[in-house]
């Protein structure tokens, strides 16, 4: 079984500035499954498409099956049977032998910025940039399929 163990966290705007050794990309992602068992998603990126199931998440860790597809079918997918979407730019950040995943929303979800780091196991040890703030690993309204359907906007 692949398991993916993630830790995800707030980022502080004040203190985020875009290095210039990451890369950037877009993602348009969208949910044909929201469960609290299991998610199905459809993503598409700069050139690519993906379909992804997740199992129901017990601490930092969950099942995960990512499958590579032609990026025209994940975005017929995406437009025909996905109600809900998320768009934003992943920035991958390399820091201290870890890469971090930093997903600045757009759209509905613009103003949040969480970053996430995949570990080896829930209790390895890792050194956090300046920028990162709080902890919000299992907190399901930053769960993108939640941001999908009850966006960051409607928060306030």
């Amino acid at each position: 079984m692949a398991v993916e163990i993630e830790r995800k966290y707030l980022v502080d705007i004040g203190k985020w500035n875009k290095p210039d050794n990451c890369d950037k990309h877009f993602y348009r992602q969208g949910y044909i499954l929201t469960e609290p068992e299991k998610t199905i998603r459809v993503r598409v990126t700069d050139d690519n498409g993906f379909i992804t199931i997740k199992g129901k998440p017990v601490g930092a860790s969950r099942s995960e099956y990512e499958y590579s597809i032609p990026r025209q079918d994940a975005t017929e997918l995406l437009d025909k049977f996905c109600a809900s979407v998320v768009s934003k730019f992943r920035y991958k950040v390399p820091f201290a032998g870890k890469v971090w995943e930093v997903d600045e929303f757009l759209e509905a979800n613009e103003g949040l910025i969480v970053a996430e780091i995949e570990l080896t196991s829930e209790d390895e040890t890792f050194e956090r940039p300046e920028w990162i703030s709080e902890e919000v690993t299992g907190i399901e309204k930053y769960y993108n399929s939640n941001l999908s359907k009850h966006p960051f906007k409607h928060w306030h």
